[in-house]
């Protein structure tokens, strides 16, 4: 089994805690250039919902979500939020409690979700499809969760993404590119998510790093899980040549996207 769908990988050292995934939320947060953000554009179609709306999201991370958007999150919905690592849930939890906003913490496997059927008004799955094993199972389920009127928001990287970085990887570290969101892309998401749901619907958002700290950036490459098996020698080549490019420019432009699926039936 791959690294990026190993369960025992993604929860016993990727996502054992927060610390990778914090490293790479904050690379972005100090240098997208986009002021609207990510969090707000999700949430713009998440606005949609009904006013009580009871809401699940797979694979909840740190919750970054609902703490970048609390002020906006309608006193009438009810939030569950899961994923497979406890390590996570604790750090959603506690960067959750203090927004005052009354959640539930559960540890789940979307492929096997101990939710009756027809519960949820929406289910979000914010870039975590590509590490699940086995994706027609999680979207069996996550069908049989939703209401008949339920909406499934489904978030995935785009064209494109960081391939200024990645042609680098690829270039002197013979990284393999997008390996893990290869799984579950913007070009492939939609026909998988159509064996399930009649409608789809696809909204892009745009932006661009530029991101003037190498540090910030060798620490994102650091944390990614498609360079875990690196030698050294090779990545101190890779450090060296973005060391190269800040000398020269002072900075990294990097382009961004991202895509959000929405599907119901």
């Amino acid at each position: 089994m791959p690294r990026f769908t190993d369960r025992d990988y993604l929860t016993q050292q990727q996502y054992k805690n927060s610390s990778n995934l914090d490293v790479r939320v904050a690379l972005h947060k100090r240098f997208s250039t986009n002021p609207y953000g990510w969090f707000n554009f999700v949430f713009d179609e998440l606005s949609t919902l009904p006013a009580n709306a009871n809401i699940l999201e797979v694979g909840c991370g740190t919750g970054e979500l609902w703490r970048e958007c609390a002020n906006r999150i309608p006193t009438g919905w009810a939030l569950t939020l899961t994923d497979l690592s406890e390590g996570m849930l604790d750090a959603a939890w506690r960067n959750l409690v203090v927004t005052g906003r009354n959640c539930k913490f559960e540890n789940a496997d979307v492929q096997s979700l101990p939710y009756a059927d027809k519960t949820f008004d929406a289910v979000i799955a914010n870039h975590m499809l590509y590490h699940v094993p086995d994706r027609k199972k999680a979207l069996q389920e996550i069908k049989r969760v939703l209401k008949d009127d339920g909406v499934l928001f489904a978030a995935t990287l785009g064209e494109n993404h960081m391939h200024e970085m990645w042609d680098l990887l690829e270039r002197v570290g013979n990284v393999k590119r997008n390996i893990v969101t290869s799984e579950f892309s913007s070009k492939n998401g939609e026909e998988q998510l159509r064996e399930f749901f009649s409608r789809v619907e696809l909204k892009e958002y745009r932006d661009t790093l530029c991101v003037t700290d190498l540090s910030a950036m060798i620490a994102y490459i650091r944390s990614m899980a498609s360079i875990a098996e690196l030698r050294e020698e090779v990545f101190q080549s890779v450090e060296r040549e973005f060391a190269e490019m800040f000398e020269k420019d002072g900075e990294i432009s990097i382009e961004k996207s991202a895509v959000l699926f929405k599907a119901s039936n």
